[in-house]
């Protein structure tokens, strides 16, 4: 089997080390192409105003200049043109990758890349406490219980243009109680905070940052599974289509 990983934490990322340690229980052809540098938050966008460069770090090492999306397009078209993976996996994310999360995660949208691509894809991210931030986010769970939750997907039924998205509980891996397979949670809005302040020239920036804001998981989703100390295991879908609301529409354009 052979097995492609990237993230979008950068090619250095503590997290990459982590996946790539998980991956050869899993196989010994393992490819790695991920983003140069870190590009959290990058969504599914990909690079059309300027050139993509590769860098070749090692047989079967690359980083590339661009986004997660883009490591993926660049290793599917190029680079593993000749001899494609069977298996895509991104991670391990610093940080979780939860509910709406989702939409912006760089971290599954390689997966996204991957399962429209036609090839099985997964995400992985670790949660941590805020004792655990920086450089410091322990990866200890993924580091257990990553080989457990990844084997039993290697070969299930998987629909078409379907992803895997995975998320690690914070705290010590003998904490973790198991696994769960559930859907996808949704927070409160407005969560957001906007950081205000003045560089040294005088002039006013703005930075984002998350505010410690109540979730408000409903039954059997992500963020309860990771709250209550399980590994979350959610299936996602690529057709965004809410069919529940063809018929409504359709009544309003009599």
């Amino acid at each position: 089997m052979r097995i492609l990983l990237t993230n979008d934490d950068g090619y250095h990322a503590p997290g990459l080390k982590v996946l790539e340690a998980i991956a050869a229980t899993l196989s010994d052809d393992i490819w790695v192409v991920a983003p140069a540098d870190e590009q959290s938050g990058a969504g599914h966008s990909l690079t059309l105003s300027r050139p993509i460069r590769v860098r070749k770090h090692g047989e079967k090492r690359y980083a590339v200049a661009g986004t997660p999306t883009d490591a993926v397009m660049m290793a599917l078209a190029k680079i593993m043109k000749d001899s494609p993976p069977d298996l895509i996996l991104s991670g391990v994310n610093r940080g979780a990758n939860l509910a709406e999360d989702v939409t912006y995660s760089g971290t599954v949208s390689a997966a996204m890349e991957g399962a429209l691509a036609g090839v099985r894809s997964i995400a992985l991210s670790q949660l941590y406490s805020r004792e655990g931030m920086g450089d410091s986010v322990p990866f200890e769970a993924a580091k257990a219980w990553g080989e457990r939750v990844l084997r039993p997907l290697l070969d299930a039924p998987l629909a078409p243009r379907t992803l895997v998205n995975i998320n690690f509980p914070a705290g010590p891996a003998d904490a973790v109680k198991g696994v769960r397979v559930v859907g996808q949670g949704l927070r409160d809005y407005g969560r957001l905070q906007i950081v205000t302040n003045t560089d040294p020239r005088g002039y006013e920036y703005h930075w984002f940052a998350l505010s410690g804001t109540v979730d408000t998981p409903a039954h059997a989703t992500d963020l309860e599974a990771v709250a209550d100390g399980y590994v979350s295991v959610t299936p996602l879908h690529l057709d965004l289509t809410h069919f529940e609301s063809m018929d409504l529409l359709e009544r309003a354009y009599r």
